[in-house]
Order: structure tokens, then sequence, then C-alpha cells
């Protein structure tokens, strides 16, 4: 009845390209034990660069 490789909503948050500002990835997040900005180096399939 439900599917395991769907993510909570409250839980998912947006990770967007700090150079270009387009969001490419998607990732989960705690917010109770996590309070500030979250921030992982990916590689942007627009500008072509980690950031």
């Amino acid at each position: 009845m439900f599917d395991d490789n769907l993510m909570s909503q409250d839980n998912l948050i947006k990770l967007e390209c700090a150079v270009c500002k387009r969001v490419n990835y998607f990732s989960k997040k705690n917010k109770k034990t996590l309070k500030n900005r979250l921030e992982l180096k990916k590689f942007c399939l627009h500008c072509k660069k980690h950031t």
C-alpha cells in the first residue's frame, strides 16, 4: 500500500547550485537536530562545476 521509496515532504529539502542558483538535487534533513543551513558540494550539470 505504501511505497518505501517516497520521502515525507517535511524532511525533503532542495539543494541548489551556489553559482547558477538552479535546483539540481534533493536530499533529506532532520530539522530537529540540524537547525542551521546545510551545505553540500555536488556537481551542477548546468554550469559543470562542483559547488
